[in-house]
């Protein structure tokens, strides 16, 4: 037992306490800031949709070859993997960032805001990284030219995932990283554990925030068809409405998480976020659709919520006498990010180490998502989030994520930086 304890404390100080390549980490950011700085602008303003990162890949590839590197495009579409060998024996560690924008007109008023079209759903959008991951792509790129200047003092591989479609694939198509996980991304060589990191907006620049276990929730998107009966306005009764029942399944929806769900345990949402139907005031049409998503924090409530939705809505409309088709999953359908126990606790001297030890703060689980749980059903992985938020700034003016005002303070990303290259070079040296 003395030894076992001997041990662990002798890792954790070797971890904790400062070494000639973590401090080989510092230089080096400080060295490459700038070129973290301009990557991060240059692809805000050619943000990209999901599957459709063309250009953003071209450009992540044309970097990583400047590295020499060995470099794989077209994975998943428009993911680019590359990989760094020490030439020693050791493990393999994977840092992935994701690439795609979202379909937002951006009024951010940033010098470099985009002002880039394109179409969506059959409609034109405007484009925007409204949800850092431009900010995310570029620090991958600034690691990866970290990591290659110190490779004689690494042990094993780097393997580098630039992932497409986090935000989710269009409708029809497989994208991000379960199609990555299911095309071998952790294979050839076999990953043996992953980090990734997500800026944001609403966090002090120099902090990290971390969390054991379910950092981030399980996301499954539903759509819901109601068939009615269509008739003219003025004679409702010869109608079954279906306007008239989607609302009631709207409203009966609710009760699955104030009534059913045991919150003191875990959150769950679902909400209905569009509805669609009919087209004239005096019309009553034959269907209405309804799409929405689910979140949850564990496997057990997931099960129930989707039962749940399923059965609220089936009786709601036989009720109404209407029917329903329902799609669950419809589109969206990702794990819990789940942080594992064992790798947090090896892992947090480093963030203490790197960021400080005032400035590493433990949070709640929040009930966004990320497709990065996908990598972490297979092998043990690490999600953390670092501050992009100008400390001056108060919280209340502050952008949420997914919205046209989105700003990221470009002083937050060398702590992004020096955090996954010490987090490669920590669990390699351990």
């Amino acid at each position: 037992m003395l030894i076992k304890f001997l041990t662990v404390a002798i890792t954790s100080l070797m971890i904790s306490s400062p070494t000639i390549a973590s401090n080989d980490v510092d230089k080096l950011a400080n060295k490459f800031e700038k070129d973290v700085i301009a990557w991060r602008h240059h692809i805000h303003q050619h943000p990209e949709l999901s599957n459709r990162e063309f250009e953003t890949a071209k450009y992540i590839a044309a970097h990583l070859r400047s590295l020499s590197l060995k470099v794989k495009t077209n994975v998943a579409h428009t993911g680019v993997v590359a990989i760094l060998d020490s030439g020693k024996p050791g493990p393999v560690v994977a840092l992935r960032a994701d690439i795609d924008a979202l379909p937002i007109v951006e009024t951010s008023g940033v010098s470099f805001a985009s002002t880039v079209k394109s179409t969506y759903n059959g409609k034109e959008v405007g484009v925007m990284h409204a949800c850092g991951h431009d900010t995310h792509a570029a620090m991958l790129m600034g690691t990866a030219s970290v990591l290659t200047k110190m490779k004689n003092k690494l042990r094993g591989k780097v393997k580098f995932i630039f992932q497409p479609a986090e935000e989710g694939a269009p409708y029809g198509e497989e994208g991000g990283a379960e199609l990555m996980v299911k095309e071998g991304v952790l294979d050839n060589p076999k990953v043996d554990v992953i980090f990734g990191i997500h800026i944001n907006s609403q966090t002090d620049v120099g902090t990290v925030k971390y969390r054991a276990g379910g950092i981030m929730a399980a996301v499954d998107s539903f759509k819901i068809t109601v068939n009615g009966k269509q008739s003219h306005g003025a004679y409702p009764w010869l109608s079954v409405d279906p306007i008239v029942t989607a609302s009631q399944i709207v409203m009966g929806l609710q009760t699955t998480v104030s009534r059913e769900a045991k919150l003191d345990d875990n959150a769950a949402v679902v909400t209905v976020g569009s509805i669609h139907g009919g087209n004239r005031s005096n019309i009553i049409p034959n269907k209405v659709e309804l799409v929405g998503t689910i979140r949850t924090l564990n496997d057990d409530m997931r099960t129930h919520v989707h039962e749940s939705v399923r059965r609220k809505a089936s009786n709601i409309a036989q009720s109404m006498g209407a029917t329903t088709d329902v799609i669950l999953p419809y589109g969206d359908r990702y794990p819990v990010t789940f942080n594992d126990h064992d790798l947090m606790a090896k892992m947090l001297p480093t963030l203490h180490r790197t960021a400080g030890k005032e400035h590493v703060k433990h949070m709640n689980a929040v009930m966004g998502a990320e497709d990065f749980s996908f990598f972490q059903q297979k092998i043990p992985g690490l999600y953390l989030f670092v501050g992009g938020k100008t400390p001056s700034k108060p919280l209340a003016e502050t952008a949420g994520h997914h919205t046209p005002d989105f700003v990221i303070d470009d002083a937050g990303l060398k702590l992004g930086v020096r955090t996954m290259s010490n987090l490669v070079v920590d669990y390699m040296e351990k």
